[in-house]
């Protein structure tokens, strides 16, 4: 349906327009009916729909009325399958159309620079083309159903410690090719209806009122066409926050925004055309999702739960399978032993808690799936507590001894990670680890499955036969875990973060959370494997890291063209082929490394993945386009991705640290950078530069003198060259013999300068 915005806007008074940018309940925005302008309601995500049937609160606390619990984020991204991942936002989609729900909050592409970060589990990786990638088809599938999303938190909302008030000092570079970059994929690929503001400041300024942020990148520079809305009770301070680009915001603020915002117009702080900009995108969002509206929207709850066990599946990663002990005869006997086998832990605790409309524990799942083999279960330890239970564990070791199998169920409870405070530690809880070694003294074909929203370090691995890491499985978990166990499926879930050995391995550890209210972010790019690889620290699991069933090989890698310019692209081909005996799925990746350069770059970078399904023997061709994106590095000077003219090499892996194939293409670049030379310019740079070296060659006077330059035992050539190499122009001024004066520099360095700009000219021409 059309409308004309401009003249609903004239005939808004100012109290209305001030009184629009704040919503007018904790979910809803304000109606105008006077003027036919309806509410709309959001709520929180991203897994499921949470949409409180009562009184409204941000951290769940009331009851919310029943929706289908997917896997979150954390595993979401370790299926690494795009078509999957739409699939889910396509149910959610029609959920939310269920439920009257215009706006679903989510997904969060908040990078994973700490595994401690408490709310790690509803974001999904560490490398940001990942979570770029996969939060575009989040997006696209919900908000095919008409409903709009909001993605979040921008930007560098990466720790829940002192979330409100901290601010992160992250240099340009890092907060471009890092904290960004999900983002704009996301927003470039999919257009969210809005994106949500973090509460935190980035470089001392409150993300709600950051212009560079909310205008000159999301808007001006990506293209962004929808509204921001605070991250409830983020707004600073209101008229600010107008200023900068945000549009809504959220809870209500009971008059007081409105009121500020009036002042600030009548005294001339605030113009009336920048709050009528503001006005206007509130209102092209809020019919955008009025005529989406669809009457009499329904879902089918089975299917929605049959579709959450099939997510679940493929989130799961196997990280360890000795002697093939996975998967499990359904005969004999098998000892489940653990109180997360019966007190389900499937989702993270805060504002994306949702109430299930089924929930099975996975102890019945198991015992649906066993088919002949006898089971006995031990609860093995308390929950609630860290401290063993002497009795429990002895039940515990007695099943176990008892058994041709244990399959511990372990992980990390509520109170140890949340929205709203972090991690201390990797550990599981004592009595888990504790339950684990004692059974494994008695029992060597120990499974350990792991539920835990992030990392946890193993002291116990070599203990152990088989390790499946379940994640945060949603709903039907329970029923994904036995499919697995026992082979109804396959497992192919890789990781999409680093586990580490240790948590001081971990790049941010040193300055995790920070100083009282500042945090720096001193790793820089070297965020998960690319701070693993250039240190050449092994981990314990490395990213884009899964076992399988079955087993694939990798052939025939093929560029449609050795090089490329950064205008163009090219196409790289490679061959998977399952070579065992089963049914599997392989996730394929492609890094780009860059050999030689003159700007500071992790050994590998993502740049393409691919989930591929292939029956026993069957093989595949997969192929990858990369651009001009996928060699760029961010120049902070020009503010701008720049390519290095040169050679990369193009690696194909089963992980980052599992490399079978590579081959080199040579990229050029049409955007060469043109020096600007200077009194500190070195001669080593003069001397790399071709249109400078013809100058210096015809300037006389210009070598140091012969009493200066003369090596010795203390001096050598060596030492001579290299001091040369770094020695900046203007010390030629008393090294020259005063041959050299300050007219002579100044005139040296205007040649210089001409002679590269008229080289670089040519060059185009």
């Amino acid at each position: 349906m059309t409308r004309n915005l401009a003249s609903l806007i004239t005939q808004m008074t100012l109290e209305e327009k001030a009184g629009f940018c704040s919503g007018d309940t904790f979910w809803t925005t304000k109606a105008i009916e006077r003027l036919e302008i309806p509410s709309i309601m959001m709520t929180d995500g991203p897994h499921g729909l949470r949409k409180q049937a009562g009184e409204a609160d941000h951290l769940g606390l009331n009851e919310s009325v029943p929706a289908t619990c997917f896997p979150s984020a954390a595993g979401l991204a370790s299926s690494w399958n795009r078509e999957l991942v739409r699939r889910v936002g396509e149910a959610l989609g029609k959920e939310s159309q269920a439920e009257g729900i215009s706006i679903l909050l989510g997904p969060g592409v908040n990078i994973k620079r700490s595994p401690l970060c408490g709310r790690n589990f509803e974001y999904f990786s560490e490398d940001p083309y990942l979570a770029g990638e996969l939060a575009a088809e989040h997006i696209a599938g919900v908000q095919s159903q008409g409903v709009g999303t909001s993605l979040k938190h921008f930007a560098v909302n990466n720790q829940e410690h002192r979330r409100n008030t901290t601010d992160a000092i992250v240099d340009e570079r890092t907060l471009r090719e890092i904290y960004l970059t999900a983002f704009e994929i996301a927003i470039k690929k999919s257009q969210p209806w809005t994106v949500m503001s973090a509460y935190n400041r980035l470089n001392g300024t409150y993300c709600s009122e950051h212009k560079t942020l909310l205008t000159e990148i999301l808007r001006d520079e990506w293209g962004f066409e929808g509204i921001v809305v605070s991250d409830w009770g983020a707004v600073n301070e209101a008229v600010a926050s107008v200023e900068a680009g945000m549009d809504l915001e959220m809870p209500s603020s009971h008059g007081i925004g409105q009121r500020k915002i009036i002042a600030a117009v009548e005294q001339g702080q605030l113009s009336v055309e920048a709050l009528d900009r503001v006005v206007e995108r509130l209102l092209t969002v809020i019919f955008k999702a009025v005529d989406n509206q669809k009457q009499d929207a329904s879902y089918d709850q089975d299917e929605h739960h049959q579709l959450a066990r099939e997510v679940a599946r493929e989130t799961m990663v196997l990280l360890k399978n000795d002697s093939q002990l996975l998967p499990l005869p359904k005969a004999g006997k098998i000892a489940i032993i653990g109180a997360m086998a019966e007190q389900v832990r499937y989702q993270g605790g805060g504002s994306s808690h949702i109430k299930p409309t089924k929930l099975i524990s996975i102890r019945e799942e198991i015992e649906k799936s066993a088919g002949a083999a006898e089971i006995r279960y031990a609860k093995g330890y308390q929950l609630e507590v860290d401290d063993n239970d002497g009795l429990l564990l002895d039940e515990a070791k007695q099943a176990a001894a008892g058994a041709d199998t244990a399959i511990l169920f372990v992980g990390l409870p509520d109170r140890y990670e949340s929205e709203g405070y972090d991690r201390t530690h990797l550990d599981l809880p004592a009595n888990q680890v504790e339950l684990i070694e004692q059974v494994a003294a008695v029992q060597p074909n120990v499974v350990v499955v792991l539920s835990n929203g992030s990392p946890v370090v193993m002291p116990w691995l070599g203990r152990v036969k088989a390790v499946l890491e379940a994640y945060l499985g949603g709903q039907a978990l329970g029923g994904a875990i036995a499919d697995l166990l026992f082979g109804d499926a396959n497992p192919s879930g890789k990781l999409a973060e680093t586990f580490p050995q240790s948590l001081s391995h971990n790049p941010s550890h040193p300055f995790f959370p920070g100083e009282g209210d500042r945090t720096e972010y001193r790793e820089g790019i070297f965020v998960g494997y690319r701070y693993y690889d250039i240190k050449d620290i092994e981990p314990l699991f490395p990213f884009g890291y899964g076992l399988s069933y079955t087993t694939f090989a990798y052939s025939d890698l093929e560029l449609d063209s050795d090089q490329m310019t950064d205008q163009g692209t090219v196409q790289a081909k490679i061959k998977v082929k399952n070579t065992g005996s089963r049914f599997g799925q392989e996730i394929v990746q492609l890094y780009v490394h860059r050999s030689c350069s003159k700007v500071l770059r992790p050994e590998k970078e993502l740049k393409g993945f691919a989930k591929v399904a292939l029956e026993p023997g069957e093989e595949q061709t997969v192929t990858f386009h990369l651009d001009k994106r996928s060699f760029a590095y961010y120049n902070v000077d020009l503010k701008d991705w720049r390519i290095e003219s040169g050679e990369y090499e193009i690696l194909i892996g089963s992980s980052s640290r599992d490399i079978t194939l590579r081959t080199v293409l040579r990229v050029q670049s049409t955007e060469e950078i043109v020096p600007t030379f200077h009194r500190n310019t070195t001669l080593g740079e003069l001397m790399e530069n071709p249109a400078a070296q013809s100058i210096l060659a015809q300037m006389p006077g210009m070598s140091p003198s012969t009493e200066a330059t003369e090596t010795s035992e203390a001096v050598s050539e060596d030492m001579m060259m290299a001091t040369m190499r770094d020695l900046p122009l203007r010390a030629l001024l008393p090294f020259s013999g005063g041959a050299m004066t300050e007219e002579t520099l100044t005139g040296l360095l205007e040649q210089l300068n001409q002679a590269v700009r008229v080289s670089k000219n040519h060059e185009s021409e």
